[in-house]
Parts: C-alpha cells; sequence; structure tokens
C-alpha cells in the first residue's frame, strides 16, 4: 500500500492573469491578484509570499525577489470553458473539448414547461442573473406564489432559489435532483445548484451555507477513481465532493465556507496518514468574486495566510502540498462571474526542493500527471508530470 500523502488546496476563483484566448470570453484584462492589489493598495500575505506567489507574477505588495520555500509557476486551461466543474474535472485529468451549453437568453420553454410539470410548481426567472440580485428582484413574490426561482449566469448552471421557509431544504433539493436527471443530451448543463435563503424583504435576503451542487459525472477517468484502484485513500473536503459527482471518493466532509475547509484540513492531517485530500474554498469565489468585492477578496486571502504556517507545520517529511486554483473572478471587472485566466501554482514538501520555476504549465491536467507521479500510479493520459523539477 502506497504510504504517501498528497494535499491540494483549492484556493477557488484565485487567477493570476488573463489567457491569451481570454477575449473570447470577455475576460481581457481580467487579473484577479494584481487588479485586486492595485484597489487595495498592494498586498501583504506575508506567508504566500514567502512561498512565492510574487514570483508567479508581478502584483502589488509581493516580493518577486526572494528565495521562495515553495517551487512557482501557473498553470494554462486547455478546456473549453471557465466554470468550476471544467477546472476541476481538468485538474483531475479530464479535459475538456466541447463546451457546456450556456444560456444568455435564459432556458427554452420547454426545459422550463418540463421541469414545472415534474415539480407541480410554476417558476420565475428564467434568465442570467447575480444570485444576489434576483432574489431581491424576485424574492417577495416567491414568498407569495411559493414559485421557485430559476435563473443562470455565464456558467453552464441551472440554478434554484428558494426561500428556506417557504420550500424546505429537503423539497429544494429534490427538485434539484429533478432538474439533474432531466438536463441531459444537448441540456447538460454541468451544474444543477441550490441556492436557499432567507429574510422577510427584499432589503434583508440572504443566501444560506446550504447551497448544494448536482454535478454531471464525469465522461472520462479521473485521477481520484485511479487512486482508489490502487488502494489510496482519496479524501475531499468542501465542494469536491460535489463537483465530481461523489466518483473515486473515500471520503467527504462537506464544508460551507473557509474557516470551515481550513479547519477541516487540519484535523484530516491527524485523521488520514496516507492518500490524497482535496479541498475546495469557496468563499474568495462565492462571497467576493462573484460580488465584485476586492476588499473581502483581500481580508479571505489574509486569513487564509495567516493559516497557512498552521498547517505546513503538520506537514511530514514525504508530504506534497500544492496550492492552486479552478478559475479566475476577477472582483474588479464589470463582470461578476470567472475569468478566463491562469491559475497559480504553488508545490511545497519538506522534503522537496525549494524556489524551483515550474514555468507556465499547459493544462491544468499537469496537476493530476505530477500527482499519478508522485503516487506512482497510471496517469489519465492528459497532462505532464513536473515532479523532476520538485525532486
Amino acid at each position: 500500500m502506497n504510504k504517501k500523502r498528497a494535499i491540494v488546496i483549492i484556493i477557488d476563483g484565485v487567477g493570476v492573469g488573463e489567457m491569451p484566448d481570454a477575449s473570447n470570453y470577455g475576460d481581457q484584462g481580467s487579473h484577479t491578484l494584481a487588479n485586486m492589489a492595485a484597489v487595495v493598495g498592494g498586498l501583504h500575505l506575508p506567508n504566500l509570499e514567502k512561498m512565492g506567489l510574487g514570483k508567479i507574477a508581478p502584483i502589488q505588495g509581493l516580493n518577486g525577489s526572494l528565495k521562495a520555500l515553495a517551487n512557482y509557476g501557473k498553470m494554462a486551461e486547455k478546456s473549453k470553458g471557465k466554470d468550476s466543474t471544467t477546472g476541476h474535472w481538468e485538474l483531475a485529468g479530464l479535459i475538456v473539448n466541447h463546451p457546456f451549453p450556456t444560456y444568455p437568453e435564459g432556458f427554452p420553454k420547454e426545459v422550463i414547461s418540463q421541469f414545472e410539470r415534474k415539480i407541480g410548481r410554476e417558476t420565475l426567472g428564467n434568465k442570467p442573473a447575480s444570485g444576489t440580485e434576483i432574489i431581491k428582484e424576485l424574492g417577495e413574490e416567491h414568498i407569495k406564489t411559493g414559485k421557485p426561482i430559476v435563473y443562470t449566469s455565464a456558467d453552464s448552471v441551472f440554478q434554484i432559489a428558494a426561500h428556506e421557509e417557504v420550500i424546505p431544504l429537503n423539497e429544494l433539493y429534490d427538485m434539484c435532483e429533478i432538474a439533474r436527471k432531466m438536463l441531459t443530451g444537448k441540456h447538460a448543463v454541468a451544474r444543477v445548484i441550490a441556492r436557499p435563503f432567507i429574510g422577510n424583504t427584499a432589503s434583508d435576503f440572504s443566501r444560506t451555507k446550504y447551497r448544494k451542487d448536482f454535478s454531471l459525472k464525469p465522461f472520462g477517468k479521473i485521477m481520484h477513481q485511479i487512486f482508489q484502484d490502487n488502494e489510496i485513500a482519496t479524501v475531499a473536503i468542501g465542494k469536491i465532493n460535489d463537483l465530481y459527482a461523489f466518483t473515486g471518493i473515500t471520503k467527504s466532509t462537506h464544508t460551507k465556507t473557509n474557516t470551515e475547509g481550513m479547519s477541516a484540513l487540519l484535523e484530516e492531517l491527524d485523521e488520514t496518514e496516507s492518500g490524497f485530500i482535496m479541498a475546495n474554498l469557496v468563499d474568495f469565489d462565492m462571497l467576493w468574486g462573484h460580488r465584485n468585492d476586492p476588499t473581502g477578496f483581500y481580508e479571505g486571502l489574509k486569513a487564509f495566510d495567516q493559516w497557512l504556517p498552521l498547517f505546513i507545520e503538520k506537514l511530514n517529511e514525504n508530504d506534497l502540498l500544492i496550492i492552486t486554483a479552478d478559475h479566475g473572478n476577477d472582483p474588479t471587472t464589470i463582470s461578476t462571474d470567472h475569468s478566463r485566466e491562469y491559475v497559480p501554482v504553488l508545490a511545497y514538501g519538506p522534503g522537496l526542493k525549494s524556489d524551483q520555476n515550474i514555468g507556465t504549465r499547459d493544462t491544468f491536467a499537469d496537476l493530476q500527471a505530477t500527482l499519478a507521479e508522485y503516487f506512482t500510479v497510471p496517469s489519465t493520459g492528459a497532462g505532464k508530470s513536473f515532479l523532476n523539477l520538485l525532486n
């Protein structure tokens, strides 16, 4: 049995600059970290700075010339898209060559009519919208009528918002299951998302932490399945299990916030002596990126930065830690959606080299290839390992 341990932490939405094809997605000029730094007057993230974050790209406030504790670089997304499912699948070695369907004009009448028949209710909305804005707009009508709010975004998502006292969580989740089973073929969206909220009037409606994602199952093999096939435990923290549709996951801890996720990571180091741990810290994306809140985003990064040494202190000599992201979400642009950006890579291990520039990788799948080599198991066939640069 393989006694090695690897940990991947996804700091959701933390991009490091527009990709060459960013204009195809309306994301030219996006750079989550650098643009945020300019707005807040520079970033003070001493621990991420020591790891080498400022050596990946010029970022105001971060030293780009120090000797880094970690190895550093960035990865390009090869898949067609910029959503969480696409990003996470590619990180796991599955490249999406055909984009998931999106609905800039709302869902076709036949889709909505079929959904309404199956749930026995009419719906509200059916348009692209900010999740916080659409509950302000339609929340009071929803409370009066009991009709769930259906909406989408620039991503491939079918989102259902409902007040927890009007449509209880279990019923909302059942509606999402119905939509997930219904949305196949040309309407096979990447995710169906439950978006519960609370409050009495438009001025005080707020989304709760009981969001739940219902993703498509990966259409090809991912690294988690290969690890399981080779008796390597796979632990999912945060929304990881949802994004992979429970595929190849041995144990899951479904945290709702960054704070819960970081706490679970510390606990998992004590419980999992060997195997693979993958965590997603969602607040960067959900709370601050989508709401164009650079100050909140920065505060979240500072909290992560302060926590990081506590985690590193618990690592064993043969552990591998990789910090990366799944896409960008620049909080300084007009858009409230994800941005087509490179993602950072900080790779660290007490027994590994430090301050090695792993360069600009051609695909997120290089992460999977590296972990496959690290655990000495087969790769999915996508990506190239950078483990040789670390040893």
